[in-house]
């Protein structure tokens, strides 16, 4: 980037900043996370590293805080406000302890660690133990006075258990409980939900009426005391927290003191683990050094306090560019475009691609090569573009053009009424069945463990396998001269594929990829099929080949090699003779579904796979009819988050063993959200539509 181009992107991200910043600070109605704020000040701290000579006195990095919305009265802070520089990783937390050591050589540091609270900062005076001002952060040396506000607040004492003059700062939150309150009752009055715990706090602290205050149940944590508090004898950080709480002042329970780095990346850790099942919301770790004189003896930056830092969780948004813009052809011969991007962490893992949707979608948000973006990872979701940064183009960006004919064959492309997406016509497009034996084989369909990506592409552009049904014919001298092949691998892959000749009705069935029919809807599918095949058909018992022991011994019992369940074409059969009625009766199978799995048994091509599957002695295992007590019958859940003491399957199947039913998204129809350690925005959502949400121990007691 020329110096041109640097100051024109420079400009761009102050401007953009400066939206952001007053739409989180003054409206408290920001759109987007803080991770997002954080991604666009650390951009722009970079270009003003590299072309220092753009430096301006209104740059977002030259100052602490924001505007104020002049609606209270103006007050100067005792002891300015500075902010606390940030880390996002542990290699940044070593860096900081590197540069303590650096002032102090051989210092002998002891940290605190503190939960960063997500709220709203205030600042208290007393004077001789009685509140007689609040205010808020504002821009660092002035704040707004909200003590009418404040003194409502049940948790902060009017009055101290001391007579002493005090300055000191923490901040005011709401519990998730309380915001759910909050937001219901907006709802019921047709107002505007808030978007987080913070804004609401905010937004409650700044009301002019207390009486609203006071109805809205605010807490607060106080964690930092200001310069002018002569008659407090303390030494350090870990006194001042007792001292606070017992002048009545109320104190986070769960700050400790550490000794080392070790423990600081334990600590972490541990609460990037737990934070979820806080009742408050926390944003990262503060960590400080413990004692003051050694506070004083590293003092300042210009901008932040070098003994603190604030250690920010995982960002599940982020910003960073598109660098192209490709379509991907799936299995359904699916158009589906991607952006590649400037790779950036986000929830702890690095993206480099993130989902468009859809030509639609692309037009809708107006996307454009070399655009700045919001990318999105939350849970398990597939990353996404969130929103583009129109304010940041310099004109360089280049619209994208939607491919008239396939990308991959050439073959003509079709939008179906009432659908957003474009499809491949041509059946035999390259990447269309490539995809289908990619997902016959994955985790969700055959399992077939060593059938990766890549061996399967392999396998296909060798012309091994062309269909499903080519991979039980393979042999192992097939593979063995394949590039990455040797004796043990080819033996093991040979082995896999003749233990997943038995395969469970449910991932068989969604292994087909027929269109619509889902995990959900391939289990409600196999229950229904496993009464009447139960009743009309016999099981079989087929003897497979065993490989030569020289080549392989990964069958080690008889019974890994003796088959038994129902033939494909006895369970093919019952299908034939369904129709659209029978079909209904299939609850949460609309007539898309059924229309679609009842064409796809009518399809010459299909029909002739599942014949040489048959032929291939794949044999299906009919789901077993549940015993366990039906609790959740007829119930929707929606799974975010990851599980301590169960996997996600694990969580799904207990749900479907009991009478419900999972689901991907948070819709109205949701009954119930499990919720893991870090959910995302799926947990955001729910909140809003009121659904009930309950975490692992929860679920677990529900299932005793």
């Amino acid at each position: 980037m020329n110096k041109k181009e640097a100051k024109i992107q420079i400009e761009k991200l102050k401007s953009e900043i400066l939206k952001r910043n007053y739409e989180y600070f003054v409206l408290d109605k920001s759109a987007v996370s803080e991770a997002v704020r954080d991604s666009l000040k650390k951009k722009l701290i970079e270009l003003e590293t590299q072309f220092p000579e753009f430096i301006a006195a209104d740059s977002p990095t030259q100052r602490v805080g924001s505007a104020l919305s002049k609606r209270f009265a103006k007050i100067k802070h005792l002891t300015a406000k500075m902010s606390l520089a940030d880390a996002f990783s542990i290699d940044e937390l070593s860096e900081w302890r590197d540069r303590l050591l650096r002032i102090i050589p051989g210092g002998k540091f002891e940290y605190v660690a503190e939960l960063k609270i997500d709220g709203l900062n205030v600042t208290l005076w007393y004077e001789k133990g009685i509140l007689v001002k609040a205010i808020t952060r504002g821009n660092g040396t002035f704040g707004e006075d909200v003590t009418h506000t404040v003194k409502t607040i049940e948790s902060i004492p009017l009055k101290l258990n001391e007579p002493v003059d005090l300055e000191v700062s923490g901040e005011i939150y709401l519990s998730k409980k309380s915001f759910e309150n909050i937001n219901s009752w907006q709802s019921k009055l047709g107002k505007e939900l808030f978007a987080n715990p913070r804004n609401a706090a905010a937004g409650t602290v700044r009301q002019l009426d207390p009486g609203v205050a006071a109805k809205r149940k605010l807490c607060a944590f106080f964690y930092s005391m200001g310069k002018n508090n002569l008659s407090l004898k303390l030494s350090n950080q870990a006194e001042f927290l007792k001292a606070m709480k017992d002048l009545g002042l109320k104190v986070n329970d769960y700050s400790e003191r550490l000794k080392s780095i070790e423990d600081i990346a334990l600590f972490c850790e541990k609460w990037a683990k737990k934070r979820e099942k806080l009742p408050y919301e926390i944003d990262g770790i503060v960590f400080k050094v413990n004692d003051w004189a050694q506070q004083k003896k590293l003092g300042y930056t210009a901008k932040a306090p070098r003994y603190a830092i604030a250690y920010k969780f995982a960002a599940e948004q982020a910003v960073t560019k598109i660098e192209d813009i490709v379509v991907q052809v799936g299995r359904t011969g699916a158009i589906t475009p991607v952006a590649h991007l400037t790779a950036v962490k986000v929830a702890g893992s690095t993206v480099a691609r993130a989902t468009l949707h859809n030509e639609d979608e692309i037009l809708r948000k107006d996307v454009r090569i070399g655009d700045s973006v919001i990318i999105q990872k939350a849970g398990d979701i597939i990353p996404e573009v969130v929103e583009v940064l129109k304010d940041l183009r310099v004109g360089t960006e280049k619209k994208f053009v939607f491919p008239k004919k396939c990308p991959i064959c050439g073959g003509e492309i079709n939008k179906a009424e009432g659908e957003v997406v474009s499809r491949c016509l041509n059946k035999d497009c390259y990447a269309q069945q490539l995809e289908r034996l990619i997902h016959f084989a994955s985790r969700k369909g055959l399992d077939i463990e060593g059938l990766a990506v890549k061996i399967i592409k392999l396998l296909y552009d060798e012309g091994l396998v062309k269909s499903p049904a080519d991979i039980f014919s393979l042999k192992y001298e097939d593979l063995l001269g394949l590039p990455m092949f040797k004796e043990k691998k080819a033996g093991n892959i040979i082995g896999a594929i003749a233990k997943s000749r038995v395969i469970p009705l449910e991932k068989f069935l969604f292994a087909l990829g027929i269109r619509h029919l889902g995990e959900g809807a391939s289990r409600d599918f196999a229950k229904y099929l496993a009464r009447i095949v139960g009743e009309k058909c016999e099981e079989v018992v087929l003897e497979i080949e065993r490989p030569d022991d020289s080549q392989i011994s990964i069958f080690e019992t008889e019974a890994a090699h003796r088959a038994k369940g129902y033939r494909i074409n006895d369970v093919l059969l019952v299908i034939e003779k369904m129709n659209l009625e029978d079909l209904g009766e299939l609850q949460g199978f609309g007539d898309k579904i059924a229309d679609s799995v009842l064409e796809w048994f009518k399809d010459e091509a299909n029909l002739k796979l599942l014949a040489d599957l048959d032929a291939q002695k794949v044999l299906l295992v009919l789901p077993e009819i549940s015993q366990k007590a039906q609790v959740f019958e007829g119930k929707v859940f929606v799974l975010t988050g990851s599980l301590n003491d169960m996997t996600r399957d694990e969580a799904k199947k207990e749900i479907i063993d009991r009478g419900g039913k999972v689901s991907s998204s948070v819709s109205a129809k949701t009954d119930c959200l499990l919720a893991g350690e870090n959910s995302g925005s799926k947990y955001d959502k729910a909140k809003k539509l009121g659904v009930e949400i309950i975490d692992e121990a929860g679920f677990r007691g529900i299932l005793k």
